[in-house]
């Protein structure tokens, strides 16, 4: 799928593969998107290896509405596809000890490609890179359609609560991802999970130490469904951010400031905030008297279900309250894009204020960075959610906010203020227990580390299932 969110996971996910087995080989299939630089970029900057090896099949024409960008995907490029696996096999039926085809792995959204793998013969499986909580709330939900026919898009405006296998506390329809209530979106969506459905396996990125409800809700045998590995956490920690302009002047603002004393607000690929919000987000930071450094970016406006992309501001001062940067100037510092990865591992930052995207909040547990948690779109409030509620790796701003609402409620500069600074307190709880989260991720991938163990598996199942 081509999202940097899903690119680059499934990227670091193949090298991870390919390094536990040496008989395996991975052609990646890379899509650029539309309109998208960062996307493209990144596509151009991949290198292959003798064993991971990048076909870059044509640009789809470009559309407004996401739902039906990612459904023509499918139908647009299925022909080509088909043509680099036929050459696949080819290959491997002619030249001695070329690869043979094992099986396809998808994207959680391109999983109607299963009908190209069964033209081959081969299994397929699915790459999941969002959590298993989220991935129950899935398969929960397509039941409660299907047999219990309940009926989504009449839940929009209800605080109607459900109990989901796969989170500890019922969970109200306000943190349902919004596309649940549109009927296109909600068709899409529960198609995406009937695919799900046929795979021989899914791997998700999450570990068991951090989903361990989740996780064990999906192989409990209670939701018929494939098989589950947790694989995670899949992540580029080595990413090239040195070759940004802005990289250098940010690394040397932060190594002038004291060890866990900064507060990093960014917001995603994705996100953004109008100028009311923006005004209160600066107050809030100065009334707080916290080292700050915050991403700021303009937001576009999304257009028939397609979020574009922020982008940076040429002039910040004009969205801020007059005289802001002046007098936050010893203790603060605004930029545009932010080389995320690289902050959250710098030893000043203390405190990450966040959308909650899962890779995010990956990134976030690697580093042991504690999270106040403000999702804006997508699954992010059930990942609030399991962050706030269930794990307490995060406190909240506010859960239920949705930046695709028409109408969205500002939240005060006194409540945010009073986040950050509970947030940057050194002996909270949360600190404590993302601490000792971050420990066990980077533990798992370790030789008999739970998701290492979980990886070996599931190869041995893809080779088994050669036989």
């Amino acid at each position: 799928m081509p999202g940097m969110g899903h690119l680059v996971s499934t990227v670091e996910l193949a090298k991870l593969l390919v390094h536990l087995n040496s008989n395996l080989s991975v052609t990646i299939l890379t899509i650029k998107r539309p309109y998208d630089a960062k996307v493209s970029a990144y596509v151009d900057s991949l290198t292959a290896t003798s064993r991971i090896k990048f076909i870059n099949l044509p640009q789809p024409d470009p559309d407004v509405d996401v739902f039906k960008f990612m459904s023509r995907l499918v139908q647009s490029h299925g022909p080509l596809v088909k043509e680099v696996v036929t050459n696949i096999v080819e290959l491997s039926n002619s030249v001695p000890d070329s690869p043979r085809l094992a099986g396809f792995v998808l994207d959680m959204f391109l999983t109607p490609f299963i009908d190209l793998a069964n033209e081959f013969g081969v299994p397929s499986y699915a790459f999941y890179t969002s959590g298993a909580a989220f991935l129950g709330f899935q398969f929960y939900t397509q039941v409660l359609h299907d047999e219990q026919k309940v009926k989504f898009v009449e839940l929009k405006d209800s605080n109607t609560e459900f109990t989901i296998p796969s989170y500890v506390n019922p969970v109200s329809t306000k943190l349902f991802p919004i596309d649940m209530f549109n009927r296109e979106s909600f068709t899409f969506l529960h198609n995406m999970v009937e695919g799900l459905g046929k795979m021989k396996g899914i791997m998700v990125n999450t570990f068991l130490e951090l989903e361990s409800h989740a996780v064990n809700s999906l192989c409990n045998g209670k939701l018929q469904i494939p098989p589950v590995y947790p694989v995670g956490p899949i992540l580029d920690l080595a990413s090239p951010n040195g070759a940004h302009q802005s990289y250098g002047t940010i690394m040397q603002w932060l190594d002038e400031q004291p060890r866990s004393s900064v507060v990093f607000l960014c917001f995603g690929s994705k996100g953004g905030f109008s100028v009311n919000q923006v005004i209160e987000i600066a107050n809030a930071l100065e009334q707080s008297e916290h080292r700050f450094l915050w991403s700021l970016r303009q937001p576009r406006k999304q257009v028939k279900g397609m979020k574009g992309s922020p982008i940076d501001y040429e002039n910040v001062s004009e969205v801020l309250p007059e005289g802001f940067l002046d007098r936050t100037a010893g203790i603060g510092k605004i930029i545009g894009w932010a080389p995320q990865v690289a902050i959250l591992g710098h030893p000043a930052t203390g405190g990450f204020v966040s959308h909650c995207g899962w890779n995010s909040t990956l990134e976030s547990i690697w580093y042991g960075i504690p999270m106040a948690a403000w999702p804006l779109y997508a699954e992010q409030q059930m990942n609030a959610l399991a962050l706030v509620r269930e794990l307490r790796l995060a406190v909240e701003i506010k859960m239920d906010y949705k930046a695709a609402d028409d109408e969205v409620e500002i939240v005060k500069a006194e409540k945010i203020e009073k986040v950050i600074r509970w947030l940057m307190e050194q002996d909270n709880d949360v600190r404590k227990r993302m601490k000792e989260m971050s420990d066990k991720s980077r533990k798992v991938l370790l030789d008999s580390g739970s998701s290492h163990s979980t990886v070996c598996r599931f190869i041995d199942d893809v080779m088994d299932n050669m036989s």
